[in-house]
């Protein structure tokens, strides 16, 4: 009788999950297209709808009077059901939103932070920011759902520990332990590529897509692999380390952060772009880019380079092209493998996307197999260099879709 209750609560659990899934995709919706869509009878229907009304997850917002019969009253989700903390932690930067229940940010805040200092004084300065990011909510008078943090590297999801980060150089940081006992929160601990993937698949380009490659590019390149609806993480839950794939195997190529030679993300993440730069600049090419490093007090940086090219500099054009034929060679092999619809790009690199692009869906179209080329499209993530930053909202989002009894009413 026991294994009976549990199994029609797991039921039950699962229904409302497809049904609070739905209507965050496709509203406004009815009762009557739930019914048609999941082949659940009305009263189902109508049962779960009531919990989720109850549970101030949906509401509904007004009627559809098209074709015969009685109008409609059509559902969509609540935004206002409580606010999400958003926590990017870059090699370089930290970077912390809140948002409400449909990503939407009411308060962000991001600062510069140094990689060769104590792991200690990072996490503390992060930690600072989150404690601003509360105080929102206790001016709005609004709850906390919960807090998300993406990190690169590989992650222990199930324990909140990020286990590996070569370009942090950083090893078993139990970041959910971290955070949960400072904020009193619930906290979910993701890979920024995989968050990002799970931003794309919530709220982005990838809403209805069931095969796509999310890639990070930034310090390094990473990859969320969402395969046949379900986002891909390997047997310890750590698939997507895409950056460290070796595209070449010289013994005089760069040593990578990983400690191996010839991983992709060194020919095609930041740094490789600005070394292309300088290697210009040393001997004497043509370009403002050092009226502009001078102007602004800079070293040379992504963004300064992105300026250069949007005034015509043909150094920075350049430079940018060769990082997106690198990107482009280590993408072909994953369109290859994968047969993906779609390949989204984001994190900061995306800022220079389109000097970026052309270079990649060319060599792309060199090297992938033609059919299935033909059948992948390649663009932009619309978050851009936030894409991990909304990742980690959509990752505490995702939970609670998949587990809407945990929220309860107001």
């Amino acid at each position: 009788m026991t294994k009976y209750i549990t199994d029609q609560a797991l039921v039950r659990e699962l229904n409302l999950s497809s049904v609070l899934r739905l209507i965050h995709a496709q509203s406004p919706i009815s009762r009557a297209q739930l019914a048609g869509i999941t082949g659940l009878n009305k009263s189902t229907v109508s049962s779960l709808v009531d919990d989720l009304l109850t549970r101030n997850l949906i509401l509904e917002t007004g009627s559809n009077s098209g074709g015969a019969g009685r109008p409609a009253t059509m559902l969509e989700m609540n935004s206002q059901v409580g606010l999400i903390i958003g926590v990017e932690l870059g090699v370089d930067f930290v970077s912390v939103a809140v948002t409400d229940f449909l990503g939407n940010i009411v308060w962000r805040r991001r600062e510069d932070a140094d990689p060769t200092e104590d792991q200690d004084k990072m996490i503390n300065q992060t930690l600072g920011v989150v404690k601003e990011a509360m105080a929102v909510g206790k001016k709005k008078n609004t709850r906390f759902l919960g807090l998300g943090l993406a990190t690169p590297g590989t992650v222990d999801i199930k324990e909140g520990v990020l286990i590996f980060a070569p370009n942090l150089h950083w090893r078993n940081v139990p970041f959910g332990k971290i955070f949960s006992e400072q904020t009193r929160l619930k906290v979910f601990v993701e890979n920024d590529a995989n968050a990002a993937a799970i931003a794309e698949h919530l709220f982005g380009t990838a809403r209805q897509c069931q095969d796509f490659i999310f890639v990070f590019a930034g310090v390094g390149i990473g990859g969320g692999l969402f395969l046949n609806g379900k986002l891909y993480r390997g047997k310890n839950g750590y698939a997507g380390e895409i950056g460290h794939s070796p595209i070449m195997a010289e013994p005089s190529q760069t040593v990578c952060h990983c400690g191996n030679r010839g991983c992709w993300e060194t020919y095609a993440n930041q740094y490789s772009i600005i070394q292309r730069v300088q290697a210009r600049l040393e001997v004497k090419r043509t370009s403002i880019i050092p009226k502009l490093i001078a102007e602004h007090n800079s070293p040379l940086t992504i963004p300064l380079i992105k300026q250069a090219a949007d005034a015509g500099d043909r150094e920075a054009i350049d430079s940018f092209a060769e990082a997106g034929h690198a990107m482009g060679q280590g993408l072909a092999g994953l369109i290859n493998i994968f047969n993906p619809e779609k390949i989204v790009i984001g994190g900061p690199l995306s800022i220079a996307g389109e000097y970026l692009l052309p270079a990649i869906k060319e060599t792309v179209a060199r090297h992938a197999l033609p059919e299935i080329d033909q059948q992948v499209e390649v663009l932009l993530s619309p978050f851009g260099p936030d894409a991990s930053l909304i990742g980690a909202i959509a990752i505490v989002a995702n939970d609670f879709l998949s587990l809407p009894s945990h929220i309860a009413g107001k």
